[in-house]
């Protein structure tokens, strides 16, 4: 077993002095971890086009480098990038399960829906999925710390049959006192938000599965599909069915605010 170790790491080590040889004749190389960095900056601080043409000039290094067998390496490199992005999660304070389940959910896109005539496609589609995923659990900076952490909380539990007195019962504070601190900082009721928030993460399930609307209804506690349509069209425009039908809708993000009162 140990002969069969240094075998292997022997090859390594041989293949690893023989691209040494060979890096100087690509141009761009010893930019690539610079890129990296640049990509890994702008998905964080959910600058989507502009982390698209990073992804785009990292694509354009591993071209240089290994010609016709770029797809296969551009699958490899899409995996280890969700990879680390998955981490960044982490850092974000992310439960490791959601993380995890992030980390295999991007390779399993990779390997079985990346078609090779449209890989760049499929990169600016990665991407738009990294900042959606990463803007929800960007720590919200309202004034007051309870409604960050019942940001947070809702972020973590959506799937949960979540109301305003359960979350007010996990904080320990009245359903009145919570109503009133998350509407005058955040601008909408926290019925609203949840609302908000369950459309929000509907539209992932309504354009990337094969679930049912009626099961996607009941997996964010809509009282009925019927409620669920009306809800998602108030927020969205359009009703589940045509979201899901229609590529061309974009995605529905409720932007948050701190809601500033002028002295009268």
């Amino acid at each position: 077993m140990q002969l069969h170790q240094y075998s292997i790491s022997e090859t390594i080590s041989k293949r690893y002095f023989q691209e040494i040889d060979n890096i100087n004749q690509y141009a761009g190389i010893e930019d690539f971890f610079v890129l990296e960095s640049r990509l890994i900056f702008e998905i964080y601080h959910l600058e989507a086009t502009k982390a698209k043409k990073t992804l785009h000039e990292i694509i354009d290094i591993l071209s240089a480098r290994f010609g016709k067998q770029v797809i296969k390496v551009v699958r490899s490199y899409f995996v280890t990038l969700s990879s680390i992005v998955a981490r960044k999660l982490l850092d974000n304070q992310v439960p490791s399960k959601k993380a995890f389940a992030f980390n295999l959910a991007c390779a399993d896109m990779v390997e079985n829906k990346m078609k090779d005539a449209e890989f760049l496609q499929f990169a600016d589609d990665l991407v738009e999925f990294y900042v959606y995923f990463i803007a929800d659990r960007k720590q919200p900076t309202f004034r007051h710390q309870t409604v960050n952490k019942v940001i947070m909380y809702i972020n973590d539990e959506l799937e949960n049959d979540l109301t305003v007195e359960s979350i007010a019962a996990n904080f320990h504070i009245s359903t009145s006192h919570l109503s009133r601190i998350f509407r005058e900082h955040v601008g909408i009721t926290l019925v609203e938000y949840l609302n908000v928030r369950r459309v929000e993460e509907s539209q992932y399930y309504l354009r990337h599965t094969n679930k049912s609307i009626t099961s996607i209804s009941e997996q964010f506690h809509f009282c009925n599909q019927s409620y669920f349509t009306r809800i998602f069209k108030k927020y969205t425009g359009v009703t589940p069915k045509h979201f899901r039908d229609e590529l061309h809708h974009e995605f529905f993000r409720f932007e948050m605010s701190e809601v500033v009162y002028e002295n009268v």
